[in-house]
């Protein structure tokens, strides 16, 4: 009896299978092996790296299958990782080469290929860094890059604490687009040492990371590098706008203008802030437009002033560095009348005086004047009745 009820039973299971489509094997039976001769990759761009393996092993029983891989990245003190999910054998990305790099990867059976639920395989992993060499306070200090009105690119350092006499800093520089990394052409110079770089014009650099190097020499210890990732767009600094013009209305609207900084910088990649002062109150405010109209606080104000400074704005980097401001323009009220009241009047009265003063002398010399000839006169006169 027991056998005719396990055929049963298994005739039972036969007929749901059928109907339904079922399988008898396990999905927790169907395994894949990890990614083969994962490693990371230095070409020599300065932090612009390369993550690459090849297929697993023992592929055959999945040729109809694209086999996906989950990578996973990030420098070794980072709390996040970065995921990506690829069928290529290849990734590239930028590190900070200042600190080492981990990565992990795992291969992927989509579930078409394993009866509905993805296998994964276990974790292939490896790390990378740049031999450390020199201690910390070789390292240059305050590295400090600004692209002067989105043209020319100028970088500065200075030296690190701990260095001898003998010790020169060397730049190196690379972006997607160059062949190799070059060396800085023109160095910014102090007593014979170098502590900058003026860049050449570089060709369809914005929008891309940006990788430098600063290592350096010395006789007497090792050097620590220093490497910097910058986005050239998000170092601008703008020219300061000119042109400026105030025009103050009876109806105590004021409408200040001015022209835009010179330069390739589009119009609408600019923020413009205005610091304007009426009489001794002073207040700041921000437009993306070379022109704005404000109120007179008040009707008596005597003078109202305005400078401007303008940056690039979000819609064309994530960051930017304010221009110097422009010269002051102002506008006056009625100042005139006060130089009237202070100045020309008090010269009025004092020429007044000077005037007055000048007549009276005129006219006491006159007096003077005619009193010695008539005394002269009575003397020719008593002259004549002696004769």
């Amino acid at each position: 009896m027991a056998f005719i009820h396990l055929d049963i039973r298994y005739l039972y299971t036969l007929l749901i299978c059928t109907v339904f489509d079922c399988t008898l094997s396990s999905n927790t039976e169907i395994k894949v092996n990890p990614p083969q001769n994962f490693e990371i990759v230095d070409p020599g761009y300065l932090g612009y790296l390369y993550l690459q393996w090849q297929p697993p092993l023992s592929m055959d029983n999945f040729k109809e299958c694209k086999v996906e891989y989950e990578l996973k990245y990030r420098n070794i003190d980072s709390e996040n990782w970065k995921t990506i999910i690829t069928k290529n054998l290849h990734y590239k990305d930028g590190f900070d080469l200042n600190k080492g790099i981990e990565a992990k990867i795992q291969a992927l059976l989509p579930g078409q290929c394993t009866n509905g639920s993805e296998v994964q395989s276990s974790w292939s992993e490896a790390t990378y860094w740049i031999p450390i060499q020199g201690n910390l306070e070789t390292k240059i200090q305050d590295m400090d890059c600004i692209y002067y009105n989105w043209q020319y690119l100028l970088c500065s350092w200075k030296p690190g604490l701990s260095v001898q006499f003998d010790t020169n800093y060397n730049l190196f520089y690379w972006y997607e687009g160059m062949n190799h990394a070059l060396q800085c052409s023109e160095y910014i110079k102090a007593n014979g040492k170098n502590i900058g770089c003026r860049f050449p014009y570089l060709e369809s650099s914005d929008y891309k990371d940006f990788y430098i190097c600063v290592n350096g020499s010395s006789d007497s210890k090792p050097i620590r590098s220093s490497y910097f990732i910058f986005q050239l767009q998000n170092l601008v600094k703008p020219l300061p706008p000119d042109y400026l013009s105030i025009t103050v209305k009876n109806s105590g609207k004021i409408n200040l203008k001015w022209s835009m900084p010179r330069g390739p910088i589009p119009v609408q990649c600019l923020n413009y802030e205005v610091e304007f002062t009426e009489d001794d109150t002073t207040w700041m405010t921000t437009t993306v437009e070379n022109e704005m109209s404000i109120m007179r606080q008040s009707n008596e104000s005597q003078q109202v002033c305005f400078i401007v400074r303008s940056k690039v704005n979000i819609y064309c980097s994530d960051d930017g560095i304010w221009s110097e401001w422009s010269d002051e323009k102002c506008w006056t009220g009625d100042m005139w009348k006060k130089t009237l009241i202070h100045f020309i009047v008090p010269i009025g009265l004092i020429s007044l005086f000077i005037l007055s003063t000048t007549f009276l002398l005129m006219y006491k010399q006159k007096a003077l004047l005619k009193m010695l000839f008539d005394s002269k006169k009575e003397v020719f006169s008593h002259q004549e009745i002696l004769c």
